[in-house]
């Protein structure tokens, strides 16, 4: 096999919502694997950008508040400033907000769909531009198995990654004559701030040893042979595609 498939030496890559957790944890990857990583967040990233650098040493911190246009604008403007291209963009950032459909606060019904859906489009589509100038690129969506059927006390959160989800396809659709691929990835219980307080309760501990043929929730780092295959040659025919990470457990619903 040739390695150099997933090889990203030179290539920039953009990472939101990378100051911790999935995104983190896919931008340290990145950067394993070659490239020059730009950590954005709205919080602090000096924790994630250090680590970085100590494997590339080019990478760099901004912090961007995705659902702001003029905010996600001056992030595009700055990386191309400083790199001249975007080669990868990962879409990570995301909130969760739980709560009965009948009961749910119409501002966490907003800040759920503004941050997970919104802001993918505004990066997407800022980063895009740049891409169909350089007829080239790879954005790589990060949605949640949430998209894929419903959840109880979570109307929010999988309305917005379903959307995530058609959204990829639909860039895929218009972006394919570019050499763009636009593909999105799925992933089930991982163990990261957002989910601390499902994976400290017992019935929900309970129900993954029962509904996830693996038995376990999954560590930050076993995303990133996903994203380095999506980010990479490896990947250059796929595109639209929605990559489900998840032990098994929508397959065994």
């Amino acid at each position: 096999m040739d390695t150099k498939l997933f090889d990203l030496s030179g290539k920039i890559a953009i990472v939101t919502g990378a100051s911790r957790g999935l995104g983190k944890a896919m931008a340290l990857g990145l950067a394993q694997a070659g490239a020059t990583v730009v950590v954005t967040d709205i919080l602090d990233t000096k924790e994630a950008v250090t680590e970085i650098k100590k494997i590339q040493d080019k990478s760099i911190g901004l912090q961007v508040d995705v659902t702001d246009k003029i905010s996600v604008d001056e992030m595009v403007k700055k990386v191309k400033d400083t790199f001249g291209r975007i080669d990868i963009l990962v879409n990570n950032a995301g909130v969760l907000r739980s709560g009965n459909a009948e009961e749910l606060d119409f501002a966490d019904w907003e800040k759920v769909l503004n941050v997970n859906l919104t802001g993918e489009f505004l990066c997407a589509q800022a980063v895009g531009k740049q891409m169909i100038a350089q007829k080239s690129g790879k954005i790589i969506n990060i949605s949640s198995v949430a998209g894929l059927f419903g959840s109880v006390s979570s109307a929010a959160y999988c309305a917005s990654k379903a959307g995530v989800i058609t959204l990829t396809k639909t860039l895929a659709a218009e972006w394919g004559k570019h050499g763009i691929t636009v593909n999105s990835i799925c992933p089930g219980v991982f163990a990261t701030d957002m989910t601390d307080s499902y994976l400290k309760d017992e019935g929900f501990n309970t129900m993954i040893n029962n509904d996830v043929p693996l038995k376990r929730y999954a560590k930050p780092e076993e995303l990133i042979g996903t994203v380095v295959y999506l980010a990479s040659a490896a990947s250059d025919y796929v595109t639209g595609h929605a990559l489900v990470i998840d032990g098994g457990w929508t397959a065994a619903l």
